[in-house]
């Protein structure tokens, strides 16, 4: 499980609520008694959900370190977009596709789940399956160093998530 107290679950689930409900009421128009109830129970609902499919993780995350990747990250997806679109668009551009097993430091969870849509915008590469210690990509160009530059952005991003200790 996550390790996490019962407290620290339900301030999540509170947190999660109150945005899902804030975004609903900024889509609204009109702030009326029925728009209101509708978007608690839809907050409700979505917040039940939410606890379900993404469970609480243990750990804090660094918002200033994990903003300093947009650009980066946008940058990525950017030469991501680019080099697929010059690969689909002319054929003569080899393609050396493969499987590539990454031993990541990420153990199950949140962590290794955002790692691995990052590593998803890396040209050419996308998370084709999950192991006990890696995280297999499928790519279309083996040849290019791909575990390398995966260490690189493991390593970034791990500076922007602190992983909890247990103390006992």
């Amino acid at each position: 499980m996550s390790g996490q107290g019962p407290l620290s679950r339900r301030r999540t689930a509170w947190t999660r609520g109150l945005l899902l409900f804030a975004l609903w009421m900024v889509l609204m128009r009109s702030v009326m008694l029925l728009d209101v109830i509708v978007g608690a129970l839809a907050a409700i609902g979505a917040t039940c959900a939410s606890l379900y499919l993404l469970p609480p993780a243990a750990g804090r995350v660094r918002f200033l370190a994990l903003a300093a990747l947009l650009p980066r990250f946008a940058w990525q997806s950017l030469l991501a977009g680019i080099d697929v679109a010059r690969r689909a668009f002319a054929p003569r551009v080899p393609l050396y596709t493969g499987f590539v097993d990454y031993p990541t430091r990420f153990p199950r969870g949140q962590a290794r789940n955002h790692f691995a849509t990052i590593m998803s915008l890396m040209p050419g590469t996308v998370p084709s399956g999950d192991g006990p210690e890696t995280i297999e990509f499928h790519c279309l160009d083996t040849t290019q160093p791909i575990v390398e530059q995966m260490t690189h952005e493991e390593r970034l991003l791990s500076k922007a998530l602190i992983p909890h200790e247990d103390h006992g």
